[in-house]
């Protein structure tokens, strides 16, 4: 499960490439803004995280930040598992770009009026 920030144009454009690439369809997605989003992090006991971050629940663990964004690839058929090589990076550096990209996105990639809650034909695979 992604649960990622549904206003934010980045965090679309991320959803949108993972969709396609997700031939398996083993990914399911919810807005942080959504019921479903709130309620996945809450039960799923994920620490209190930052709004900024992309969370990745996968049997029962969850992943947020520079790990989250690593693991996501490594889902993704070749070449994208190739960035998991990134791992070699100690995460304190990994995560302070993370957030650097964070804190500008709204910046540089605007936000969205409304809650990006599905994608078209993908709208199975989004939970409200």
């Amino acid at each position: 499960m992604v649960i990622y920030d549904g206003e934010c144009n980045l965090c679309a454009s991320i959803v949108g490439f993972v969709l396609p690439r997700d031939r398996d369809a083993r990914l399911r997605f919810a807005a942080r803004q959504s019921a479903a989003g709130r309620r996945l992090l809450q039960a799923s006991g994920c620490p209190e995280v930052d709004v900024t971050s992309v969370v990745l629940v996968e049997s029962g663990r969850c992943r947020e930040r520079s790990d989250a964004a690593i693991r996501l690839a490594r889902l993704l058929p070749f070449p994208w598992p190739i960035l998991a090589g990134s791992r070699l990076v100690p995460r304190p550096l990994r995560d302070a770009i993370y957030d650097w990209v964070a804190r500008n996105r709204a910046r540089w990639f605007g936000r969205r009026p409304a809650c990006l809650l599905s994608v078209g034909a993908y709208a199975d695979r989004f939970l409200t």
